[in-house]
């Protein structure tokens, strides 16, 4: 669902409550008929490296504990419904009052995926890889999933080839490769 005036906003929470905040607000908005003034709500999580007795796997975690990000069609009736909603403290913003993020602070946070074209990408190809573990690899697409837009690619590390999995908004088309020989 995409609203023209919708912007994100940040709201804090208390500690440990992000995901039932981000349950209340659903009820909260479903209750007060504003559906059509909201977008989304995100809990925004990061893969971790984790040991524990002696096995590694990968974990979610939250970026940025007692926040969670709100993209909606705000207006100055909404303020005292989503403060009051259990769990959150207020918004992040002067004097507690909402303050949009920016373009800039949207992308830097990777709050919203660029949309892609199914053709942007084929097997075969190389990429560069622009974010994540493997930044500044370059690659080779094997798959690409376009359903849950996500690609394998081969990459070069220590003297062998790897396959890595990635989303396709962390590579980019490599615009001209050249040798010397």
């Amino acid at each position: 669902m995409a609203i023209e005036n919708a912007k994100w906003y940040v709201l804090h929470t208390y500690s440990g409550y992000e995901n039932m905040v981000k349950e209340n607000l659903v009820l909260v908005f479903k209750k007060n008929d504003l559906l059509d003034k909201l977008v989304e709500i995100t809990i925004p999580m990061e893969d971790v490296v984790e040991e524990k007795n002696g096995k590694t796997k990968i974990v979610q975690r939250r970026m940025m504990p007692s926040y969670v990000f709100i993209k909606m069609d705000y207006n100055n009736d909404m303020w005292h419904i989503i403060t009051n909603t259990r769990g959150v403290t207020g918004f992040v913003g002067p004097l507690g009052r909402p303050l949009p993020l920016s373009e800039e602070e949207v992308k830097r946070m990777h709050l919203e995926r660029p949309t892609l074209v199914v053709t942007d990408f084929e097997i075969g190809e190389s990429v560069k890889i622009i974010d994540g573990l493997f930044e500044g690899f370059i690659g080779t697409i094997d798959s690409i999933d376009v359903p849950k837009e996500k690609c394998k690619v081969t990459v070069s590390m220590f003297g062998r080839l790897t396959p890595v999995e990635l989303d396709l908004a962390q590579i980019e088309r490599l615009e001209s490769v050249t040798t010397e020989e």
